[in-house]
């Protein structure tokens, strides 16, 4: 059934054609049976959101993902949709279940064309050029024909997966479709979520075909997805006879001179998540400033490392990164911080002073940016980029803890756990201090008794999720981490406490 509520489970290219595999063999369901569905389903989706009369045309491949385009246009055609087919490859190539549905489309009267015709701004292009098989670069007709769909400024709809994208990294072959809709058939591919794949993909939903559950269940999910709406019962009402004892003393660490702002932004994220208590370890130049319009956070002028000492014994976890600088004041506090057994979150400059030298521990939490993960791994952040949940995996496995790989698609990785990709957030995000309020929020729920995987992942919906709300109100652009502040306390309180 067509959903746009999502399973939680994500799935690579592999599995998902076992999963395809085992449908048609082990369940015994014809291969064109299940291509007449999503076919059915994608051009469902189609009418729904661009009524007939309109033109449509289809662009399709010569493998099954163009068997599923082939019955789209038979279906639009019998809808009283103007309909064209272009067809990237020779029609002799196609074979098995594609070309039976290639025949039934021609005896409906559809001659396909082997050059695509002129797209209007006003038409519909549905795309059927590749499925989740492609792993080369696209390149030649093929990336003419992409590059067509892209600068005819049409509605485009994806079948299954947006033509160039990698299903399993959303990793970009070469170019790639950016559709404004992806329908996306059995299983929900990993790629889709992460990466490039936000950005191509559009709005994603979902259909299993009428295969069930367990199908999939039984293949195994690569990986898990979440939404907010996945998170609301992470937050249940307090006890009435709570105190602030109760929710965890935060130490941020950080905010050398010129830099005292993120520091104070990973402080104040901290409290707003519920944090009992917020104290602020940061330079003297500016400590009596950072606090004069938010006195509830106790800030502290640290001017080298006997100063923090006594900071670090009342606290439950330490914030260690935002503003931090690599200088000998940062790598004072950082040493100071990092010979204690307190449990931690690293941002910012305490991961590039990691990256010098690299270290492990089970009990903290890394917050990376693709720049600071190439550091850590000792590569580049394209590299990074090419496959985030690899990069993740790899940093998990050489530092410990938690890893949270920030950027499109945030994942969370520990030790003997499913990679979790953050289905929350927006491009007004890349602004300076983003990432600071993330850490203290993952600072804030730790300090709350979250464990750290479900600190992480729970930390990194609700900050995208805040800054969704935000955007909402006001746009994207000029969305500034200030702005997620009074979001972030609606988000930990879904059902209202009176």
């Amino acid at each position: 059934m067509l959903s746009v509520l999502l399973p939680e489970q994500l799935f690579d290219a592999d599995t998902s054609r076992a999963v395809d595999r085992q449908a048609i063999g082990g369940l015994g369901i014809p291969g064109i049976e299940l291509m007449r569905r999503a076919g059915r389903c994608a051009f469902d989706v189609l009418s729904q959101r661009w009524p007939s009369p309109r033109r449509v045309h289809i662009v399709s491949g010569t493998g099954n993902n163009g068997g599923d385009g082939f019955i789209v246009a038979r279906l639009a055609q019998q809808s009283g949709y103007a309909v064209t087919v272009t067809v990237s490859g020779a029609f002799e190539r196609i074979r098995g279940d594609a070309a039976i549905a290639f025949a039934e489309m021609r005896t409906c009267g559809i001659e396909p064309l082997s050059e695509a015709p002129h797209f209007d701004g006003g038409d519909i292009v549905v795309d059927a050029l590749f499925g989740t098989g492609l792993a080369r670069a696209v390149d030649g007709r093929d990336a003419a024909l992409i590059e067509k769909i892209n600068s005819a400024g049409s509605a485009v709809l994806a079948v299954d997966v947006p033509s160039g994208l990698d299903a399993s990294t959303g990793l970009i072959h070469g170019c790639a479709v950016r559709a404004d809709v992806t329908t996306c058939f059995m299983t929900l591919k990993q790629g889709l979520f992460t990466g490039a794949g936000p950005n191509c993909a559009g709005a994603v939903l979902y259909d299993n075909l009428d295969v069930p559950a367990d199908l999939s269940a039984a293949a195994g999910a690569t990986a898990l997805r979440r939404d907010y709406l996945s998170m609301t019962e992470w937050f249940p009402r307090r006890s009435r006879a709570a105190h602030k004892g109760h929710f965890g003393h935060v130490l941020v660490a950080g905010g050398m001179p010129g830099f005292g702002g993120a520091a104070r932004l990973a402080a104040e994220a901290a409290a707003r998540v519920g944090a009992g208590l917020v104290s602020l370890a940061t330079h003297p130049a500016h400590a009596s400033a950072l606090t004069s319009d938010r006195p509830e956070l106790m800030c502290h002028g640290v001017a080298r490392s006997k100063d923090l000492r006594q900071l670090i014994k009342r606290a439950s976890v330490i914030a260690l990164g935002p503003g931090l600088g690599q200088d000998n004041w940062g790598q004072q506090l950082y040493a100071s911080v990092r010979d204690t057994r307190c449990m931690q979150v690293l941002d910012a400059d305490a991961l590039n002073l990691l990256a010098r030298e690299p270290d492990r521990d089970e009990k903290w939490v890394l917050t990376p940016h693709p720049g600071e993960a190439a550091r850590l791994l000792g590569t580049d952040a394209a590299k990074v980029e090419r496959d985030r949940f690899a990069a993740a995996r790899a940093l998990q496995e050489r530092y410990g803890g938690v890893v949270v790989l920030k950027g499109s698609g945030t994942i969370i990785q520990a030790c003997d756990q499913l990679p979790v990709v953050i289905h929350a957030g927006n491009p007004g995000m890349a602004s300076g201090g983003m990432g600071d309020v993330l850490t203290g929020v993952i600072a804030g729920l730790l300090g709350q008794g979250f464990p750290p995987f479900e600190a992480a992942v729970a930390g990194a919906v609700v900050h995208g999720h805040a800054a969704d709300q935000a955007a909402a109100e006001a746009g994207e652009r000029g969305l500034l981490a200030g702005d997620l502040m009074a979001h972030l306390r609606r988000a930990v309180n879904p059902q209202r406490q009176v």
